[in-house]
């Protein structure tokens, strides 16, 4: 069985950015077997300590990435991606500094990118986006593995 961590990212204030949160809530409504989900808001690194306590096998870790993708599209991000240009930079900490903290004791880290439409303060999270968080959690309580989640090209 899956002893995996979703820890999701970004901020609820800010339109599109809020689609980490939104699947942080679905996943506490209704769980997906074998994930514990932990929600990391706009600051992740304060809870990093906490995904390390439950001493996961995998961590999926998902967040709002400008792609250049349709809104809505859901990509996987190799660490050295999300260094270099698919981050949207509304939080206190770059996430591949994250990404690789967490690889030092957690197996195997995915990072998940949901191209958003707008990230605005006191914007409404866009219809397309908010499918798109429904569609991952969806996928997750089927038990679908991530890593089959298409990488960004």
């Amino acid at each position: 069985m899956m002893n995996g961590v979703v820890l999701t990212v970004g901020n609820p204030l800010m339109g599109d950015d809020g689609a980490g949160p939104l699947l942080a809530e679905l996943l506490e409504a209704e769980a997906a077997v074998g994930w514990t989900v932990i929600d990391g808001g706009a600051t992740p690194e304060n809870v990093t300590h906490v995904v390390r306590r439950h001493a996961p096998d995998h961590v999926l870790l998902v967040d709002a990435a400008a792609m250049g993708l349709p809104p809505g599209e859901i990509r996987r991000i190799g660490e050295t991606q999300v260094a270099a240009k698919f981050m949207i930079t509304t939080h206190a900490i770059p996430l591949d500094i994250i990404v690789a903290s967490l690889g030092e004791t957690v197996p195997e880290v995915t990072f998940v990118g949901i191209q958003p439409a707008r990230v605005e303060f006191f914007a409404d999270m866009t219809p397309a986006v908010r499918a798109a968080v429904e569609r991952l959690h969806r996928q997750l309580r089927e038990g679908r593995d991530p890593r089959d989640i298409p990488p960004i090209s």
